[in-house]
């Protein structure tokens, strides 16, 4: 995490500039399509019927900074082939398939349409990744640990395909290396890099690249943050502010050991090779 912590989203009547993370063309959707299934892939509940707007409305939005107790712990490992979006805000579920508790907002913090990866496909339904927390640190337990990681169920029809991901960031705590390898995982670069202390330690599991922006007040005016959608385990704000103990991938000067408050640092080329990638693309966090 860097030096800098944000005070407030700035939204402006034609753009919004997000400052939030304190750790450091889009292309036309297509036809709706299934996402790739998995050996889970068995027939599931029915859907539920649709919810009128004002219940809509009325449910929590799934973003980086909010908390939302309904949302599932995602897998650790989830194999992430395609990115997707929807067309309007759109309402995930619980566990049982019917109570709804979030919804995925159409458009990000930043006003640029959400990403959406799936990790899990059953029947008519997608289990997808958020960037929301399940629970606070200071709210959970050894029996019941807070999730780096949250996910909800999804009709699959409710998704449009943006595109494949062929990529996958693989991140190492105790090699302080970053990896990006292909779908099949072999190698295709290797960097060092920094991670968190032991005291606000880099959480573990799998997540996805789901924004990036510049960001001159935190002194990232060159080089893009890469915001993933993990969240810190330990602690629920590792460097104060508001930025919900979110997982951020940068730049810094000093980008290799045990260093940060829980963020990746990078280096200039490491940061450029990550930033070249698409949005979705999985970042598998490990020991």
């Amino acid at each position: 995490m860097t030096n800098h912590r944000p005070l407030s989203l700035l939204l402006g009547a034609t753009a919004v500039v997000a400052l939030i993370t304190g750790c450091t063309a889009d292309a036309a959707p297509s036809t709706t399509p299934k996402p790739t299934t998995t050996a889970s892939s068995v027939a599931g509940p029915a859907l539920p019927a649709a919810l009128s707007p004002s219940a809509l409305a009325a449910l929590p939005a799934a973003e980086f900074d909010a908390v939302i107790p309904g949302l599932l712990a995602a897998p650790p490992t989830a194999e992430l082939h395609d990115s997707y979006r929807v067309a309007f805000d759109t309402a995930v579920y619980a566990a049982d398939f019917t109570t709804p508790v979030a919804r995925v907002p159409a458009k990000n913090f930043l006003g640029k349409p959400t990403t959406i990866v799936v990790a899990e496909t059953r029947g008519a339904w997608s289990l997808i990744l958020t960037p929301a927390r399940q629970k606070l640190p200071s709210t959970a337990s050894t029996k019941a640990p807070a999730p780096a990681q949250s996910a909800a169920w999804v009709p699959t029809a409710s998704l449009q395909k943006v595109g494949s991901l062929t990529r996958r960031v693989v991140i190492s705590t105790s090699k302080h290396t970053l990896r990006i390898t292909d779908s099949a995982g072999k190698q295709l670069q290797s960097f060092p890099v920094g991670v968190g202390t032991d005291e606000t330690p880099t959480p573990t599991g799998t997540g996805y690249l789901q924004a990036r922006y510049l960001d001159p007040a935190q002194g990232q005016s060159e080089h893009r943050i890469q915001l993933t959608s993990l969240h810190a385990t330990a602690a629920d704000e590792p460097y104060e502010g508001s930025d919900g103990g979110l997982i951020g991938i940068h730049y810094q000067s000093t980008a290799a050991g045990a260093v940060s408050h829980g963020c990746i640092r990078l280096s200039a080329e490491a940061i450029a090779a990550v930033d070249a990638l698409p949005l979705g693309t999985a970042v598998q966090i490990t020991d």
